[in-house]
């Protein structure tokens, strides 16, 4: 990555009249308009040559002079993580999380994080915000996640999921029979009363959309392929909840497994002791920030999802 940003532009008449930042937003698009505006406050966006305020008014015929270093984004600690990375190149990393990884250091996860495992993986990866994580996995869900590997793939990925143009799917094991494709609409937002958890809200939330189709149906459970209109935190899980067809194994909106009638011991012991949401992010595409061109990557299963579904089948046959 060039740590060193130096560019020089003519500002067009037709800007005339628009605020400085909102016209280096629109000149400059590989960064984000709150980057520019504190580069403007720091002296490194200059207006002819001389410092400037963001809501300054502008004429036409200025020059914009941009003179900075990409600095570090965060006093994270690089760790040799064992990172299945299924894509690289100059802009991004695409990686297969497992589950069980911390996706970003917060309280209770300092370090060991997938953010971790970047930094020594890509040491360059600290000068841009949450070292390029443009969208999280949680902690015990599996699959496919994109990094941004520069400030302007992160610019592009950014808005890509704004515009809904990353397509996300997942695999999703949940309780109760499923007879066909589905649609949820609602909205989510942090639990009333536990704020560890999210839920669906009659007010407040934020718009959320999932679709469904089945892929395989058991006894008592069904095998849905999940896709993603919106991006909220537990979205998957609080909407299968929602819809009375909790995630297997979900810790917070499961409640109790639900067993086959005269199911074999060996079943009804992994159906209680799954030890995670049965949720896997297994396809990702999206346009590729620098060269335009639509990108798609596939994850298989993990190994205790497919043991599970063996185990599901055999009953189902039984």
């Amino acid at each position: 990555m060039n740590d060193h940003l130096k560019l020089d532009i003519e500002v067009p008449a037709s800007m005339a009249g628009q605020r400085l930042d909102q016209a280096a937003a629109e000149l400059i698009p590989d960064y984000s308009r709150s980057r520019l505006q504190s580069w403007i406050k720091g002296g490194q966006l200059t207006l002819n040559g001389a410092a400037a305020k963001p809501k300054d008014k502008l004429f036409g015929g200025e020059r914009l002079s941009l003179r900075a270093e990409l600095e570090p984004q965060g006093s994270w600690t690089a760790q040799d993580l064992d990172l299945n990375i299924v894509y690289e190149d100059d802009s991004l990393i695409v990686i297969n999380k497992p589950a069980g990884l911390v996706v970003h250091p917060a309280a209770g996860n300092p370090d060991g994080t997938l953010l971790n495992g970047l930094l020594h993986h890509c040491p360059d990866q600290e000068k841009i915000p949450r070292a390029g994580i443009v969208h999280r996995l949680d902690k015990d869900t599996s699959g496919l996640m994109v990094v941004a590997k520069t400030l302007p793939a992160q610019v592009h990925l950014v808005d890509q999921l704004k515009q809904r143009t990353v397509s996300r799917q997942y695999d999703a094991l949940v309780q109760g029979f499923i007879t066909g494709p589905g649609r949820v609409d609602a909205p989510i937002g942090r639990h009333r009363q536990n704020r560890l958890k999210m839920a669906v809200l009659d007010f407040g939330g934020k718009e959320a959309i999932t679709h469904y189709q089945v892929q395989e149906r058991f006894r008592a459970h069904t095998l849905l392929r999940c896709k993603l209109e919106t991006g909220r935190t537990h979205q998957i899980r609080v909407h299968m909840a929602h819809i009375r067809h909790p995630l297997v194994g979900d810790p917070i909106y499961g409640g109790r497994p639900k067993l086959p009638a005269e199911a074999s011991r060996e079943l009804v012991q992994a159906l209680q002791g799954f030890p995670r949401q049965a949720l896997h992010a297994a396809e990702l595409a999206l346009v590729h920030p620098l060269t335009g061109e639509n990108m798609h990557w596939c994850a298989p299963m993990p190994t205790d999802m497919l043991q599970l579904l063996d185990l599901l089948g055999r009953d189902q046959r039984e």
